[in-house]
């Protein structure tokens, strides 16, 4: 099948960042990072490092207080159009087949004629392998499937940048390894800029170029690391990799340092942090 080529992956960056809600304390202070365009970059933490914050700082959704967030040089907002998302939640409209949830991000743009829209929108969900589910109501699909509508929708977009704020975290453990590789399999068919949120580090690994560890309020980052894997990946080769459990223990090492400066000190890091 002759899939689709899409827009080249979006340079990003976010320059001293601070933000804090209303009066009460700063939750990030001085915070700065980039990606390179086509580059996968996992945000790894703790529960309360602000991952979801920072990713509403980087859509839009949410203004910074010092700092600008800039996507291909400009200014970022939540109508960028390079910008695409993905929730830990579907939020798929229960009333509209899968074809038009995926059509729907179109319909709102303004993008192309209706007929236009109703081939781009199968083109990719025969890309995330659901075009038979096409006529389906999202009630009687899968959690995975679901998910795999709400992928389908948002590159109907064909963004620049792809922001995913822990998008299989409520899936069982077999599906979200399938859609781990699925995902590697889109990325790089596409080429868009990934930035994702997870609390998973053997996912982070398996998925990223480079892994940022985010400290507790108001520190930031606490630090890079650049994951050395060769591509593609996929499980059984991957995870069973010398170098992919040096990679867990380092990257367990930075998490529990993180969690030993918090104030709650007795809790212990483990390899998930649900």
């Amino acid at each position: 099948m002759n899939l689709i080529a899409t827009a080249h992956g979006a340079a990003f960056s976010a320059a001293n960042l601070s933000f804090g809600y209303g009066a009460g304390p700063e939750i990030f202070q001085g915070l700065s990072f980039r990606t390179e365009p086509g580059e996968f970059v996992a945000l790894l933490g703790p529960s309360g490092c602000g991952k979801t914050t920072i990713l509403n700082l980087l859509s839009g959704f949410l203004a910074p207080k010092r700092g600008a967030v800039l996507i291909n040089g400009r200014p970022v907002s939540p109508e960028t159009a390079e910008l695409g998302y993905v929730f830990q939640s579907p939020h798929l409209f229960p009333w509209l087949s899968v074809l038009e949830n995926v059509r729907f991000g179109l319909r709102m743009a303004g993008r192309l004629d209706g007929r236009a829209q109703i081939a781009h929108a199968r083109r990719y969900l025969a890309l995330v392998g659901l075009e038979h589910l096409s006529d389906e109501l999202p009630h009687r699909l899968s959690g995975g499937q679901r998910q795999r509508v709400s992928i389908a929708r948002s590159l109907a977009l064909e963004p620049g940048l792809l922001l995913m704020d822990e998008p299989f975290s409520a899936l069982d453990a077999i599906t979200r390894i399938e859609l781990n590789e699925e995902l590697l399999r889109l990325w790089s068919a596409l080429g868009q800029t990934i930035l994702f949120i997870t609390h998973d580090i053997d996912e982070a690994i398996f998925l990223a170029d480079r892994v940022i560890v985010l400290g507790l309020p108001p520190s930031g980052i606490y630090r890079e690391v650049a994951i050395d894997l060769p591509r593609p990946r996929d499980r059984p080769h991957t995870r069973s990799l010398p170098r992919f459990a040096e990679y867990g223990e380092m990257l367990m090492d930075h998490i529990a340092a993180v969690m030993k400066a918090a104030p709650s000190s007795g809790r212990i890091a483990q390899r998930n942090f649900a």
